[in-house]
């Protein structure tokens, strides 16, 4: 049968998460009880665990309870961590020991360290465990770029109303595929629109500058939970989140000084930046191998999702060398870094899975330019060059060999970075790299971000552009459309990997449907 669509989840919508649900803007008044007002989330969700994550208003100790059923008559409770400011009071609790393929409804309670007895109200939220059954099927949704370009939330807009689209496709989980905090990208209260009116967001002051310290890096991750849209997605689509460069600074790179006329920037080390913000991102999303509170850690990861799919996340900006014109003849740090690189073609070799989904934050093929420090760089992969691999294509093109003469069936690239939406089909026949099979790779975005221009095509590895939508003009507002998520829907019965393209209220711009067991097609 196909993707089953469990009574558990469209229940849940009406009743325990109507406390989370009916929130407006979180007030944060210091009651005599912890509060948990930030919502709850869940992340990298597997067949017998999941984390939950929560944030209180107050030093508090993490509470989460779990039922089979939203009536909680019988729970399990996890004592989770106790929280304070060393974690911005945000608390992550492993869920080990869960039912496979099941609906497990949670909330997280915040007791008073001080007094037991002394809790919050809960805070309720559900997910899917990853079936052992082929049978049952797999649906997600796909996504990046959130709040850029001083796009915020507009509450006379609804807010990031793209997340309830998702929503009603009730998926397994959510792919965040990058650029989910504009850390350099500051929120003014308005901005004209192209007929004269103004698009008004809600401003905080973390969100007024450019992010340098660690308490701004917070606050950004902190505005995007504002919206009440989002909160409510959190509370009922588990996610498997990634980073690209706003998180830190546009197009960043290892190493990286930021130049002296950029006076935004009291701190110049991005490395320094970096390493706060890859600690904000650890506090605030739900990532087992990212420790709250730590400077260390990693973001690649491979999730197993059950017969049909594993998803692998990959990294393009921790191990990258420097941008540059990518005409190099040998390149062996390349996007990934020999050891992620190395890793990817280990874990994609071990893989029993149908479909081998890779989660890049970037394309492959789309050339994606670099002129924030007055040159003609490359961000991305692609150089424009359309003959033979060079710079970081050359790493690609060894992955790509990889995974022909190992004979590895059912890779797809998904992404989102540009601003548009669009799918690219690369054939060996096009291209002056032939080592390879052929392979698809699908854009989706933005969340709630300005839509820019198509970019253009590097012919190195073959790239057929079937379908794009994209603005004329570049940063378009949400006002005027062009936000966009991608959905894959993976049948269980056949195998069949269909891919939506969709816009921001749902509707299908885009189908392709995929056969399972080809190295290529």
């Amino acid at each position: 049968m196909a993707h089953r669509l469990l009574p558990g989840r469209r229940s849940l919508l009406k009743g325990s998460l109507a406390v989370s649900a009916g929130l407006a803007l979180p007030a944060f008044t210091r009651s005599g009880r912890p509060s948990a007002e930030w919502g709850v989330q869940a992340g990298d969700v597997t067949r017998d665990s999941a984390l939950v994550w929560v944030r209180s208003d107050r030093p508090a100790r993490m509470i989460v309870e779990t039922s089979a059923t939203e009536s909680f008559r019988t729970v399990r409770r996890v004592r989770g961590p106790l929280i304070g400011p060393g974690t911005d009071f945000t608390g992550t609790a492993r869920l080990r020991g869960l039912p496979p393929g099941e609906q497990v409804h949670y909330r997280v309670l915040l007791a008073d360290p001080d007094d037991p007895r002394r809790t919050s109200a809960p805070v309720a939220g559900t997910f899917r465990t990853v079936p052992d059954r082929r049978r049952d099927g797999v649906r997600f949704v796909w996504s990046g770029d959130l709040a850029g370009q001083g796009w915020g939330i507009n509450p006379a807009f609804g807010g990031y109303r793209i997340f309830d689209a998702m929503t009603r496709l009730d998926p397994d989980f959510f792919l965040f595929s990058g650029d989910t905090v504009y850390a350099d990208g500051p929120v003014a209260a308005t901005a004209e629109l192209p007929d004269g009116s103004l698009w008004r967001n809600v401003t905080t002051e973390e969100k007024s500058k450019v992010a340098e310290t660690l308490a701004e890096f917070r606050g950004n991750f902190r505005y995007n939970l504002l919206d009440e849209n989002l909160r409510r997605f959190n509370a009922r689509v588990p996610s498997i989140v990634q980073w690209d460069d706003h998180e830190v600074r546009n197009n960043w790179y290892p190493g990286q000084r930021i130049a002296d006329t950029d006076t935004r920037y009291t701190e110049k080390s991005v490395d320094v930046l970096a390493a706060r913000a890859r600690r904000a991102f650890g506090e605030y999303f739900p990532v087992p191998t990212l420790r709250p509170g730590a400077r260390e850690g990693r973001v690649h990861r491979v999730l197993r999702q059950g017969p049909l799919l594993d998803v692998f996340v990959l990294d393009m900006r921790t191990y990258r060398n420097a941008n540059s014109p990518g005409d190099q003849t040998v390149d062996p740090q390349g996007i990934l870094g020999r050891e992620q690189l190395d890793w990817l073609k280990r874990e994609l070799e071990r893989s029993r899975a149908v479909w081998k989904v890779i989660a890049a934050d970037m394309p492959v093929g789309l050339v994606v330019p670099d002129t924030t420090e007055g040159r003609p760089h490359v961000e991305a992969v692609a150089q424009g060059d359309p003959g033979a691999p060079l710079g970081r294509e050359l790493q690609i093109a060894e992955l790509l060999r990889f995974v022909k003469h190992r004979r590895i069936t059912g890779t797809v690239w998904l992404t989102a970075d540009v601003h548009h939406t669009s799918a690219q089909h690369y054939r060996p026949e096009r291209a002056a790299f032939g080592d390879f099979e052929p392979f698809w790779e699908f854009v989706s975005g933005p969340l709630n971000a300005g839509a820019f221009p198509a970019t253009a095509l590097d012919g190195t590895f073959g790239p057929e552009r079937v379908f794009v939508k994209a603005p004329d003009t570049a940063n378009v507002s949400p006002a005027g459309g062009y936000q966009f998520f991608g959905e894959v829907d993976i049948d269980g019965d056949s195998g069949e990997l269909t891919v939506r393209l969709r816009e921001m209220d749902g509707t299908v711009l885009f189908r392709k449907t995929l056969q399972p067991g080809l190295v290529g097609q």
